[in-house]
């Protein structure tokens, strides 16, 4: 029988671009919470949510700072979701 080893492997690079919206999203919906839990935690309205989770509306940086608390994350998790150091000169 053929024994695998670790070394046969070559490890994966996955790159998605996503938007804060989407960023958004995603770590509301990772904790369970729907659009409208999220506004009674953060004060900001379910309508709002869903502009931002859709992009008709922008971030910005207080609402990145209320959302990254509410939701636990560092704010720039939020602004700036698809950072890929790897590509910084």
């Amino acid at each position: 029988m053929n024994s695998i080893k670790k070394n046969d492997f070559v490890k994966a690079k996955v790159h998605v671009s996503i938007t804060p919206g989407e960023a958004l999203k995603m770590l509301r919906e990772l904790q369970g919470l729907s659009q409208s839990q999220l506004a009674e935690i953060t004060g900001i309205t379910q309508s709002n949510i869903s502009a931002l989770e859709n992009g008709t509306r922008q971030l910005g940086r207080e609402r990145a700072l209320t959302f990254a608390k509410a939701l636990h994350v560092h704010p720039a998790v939020l602004l700036f979701p698809d950072f890929d150091i790897a590509h910084v000169a």
